[in-house]
């Protein structure tokens, strides 16, 4: 086989021109996220008020 790329020199230079374009086509093409889906840091919060309903505990 590398008889063959020896005395023909042609073809594996056009061999890896090829595999070079595909290469650069195929990179060119890959989906890039920049922002990528997280979820935002929730906080939840408990407080007891003695003697008081949930609505007047909010205003």
């Amino acid at each position: 086989m590398s008889k063959f790329f020896i005395n023909r020199p042609i073809v594996a230079m056009v061999i890896s021109i090829v595999m070079v374009i595909v290469g650069t086509i195929t990179i060119l093409s890959l989906p890039v996220a920049q922002f990528p889906n997280i979820a935002p840091p929730e906080i939840q919060v408990l407080a007891t008020y003695v003697g008081r309903t949930g609505d007047e505990r909010r205003g």
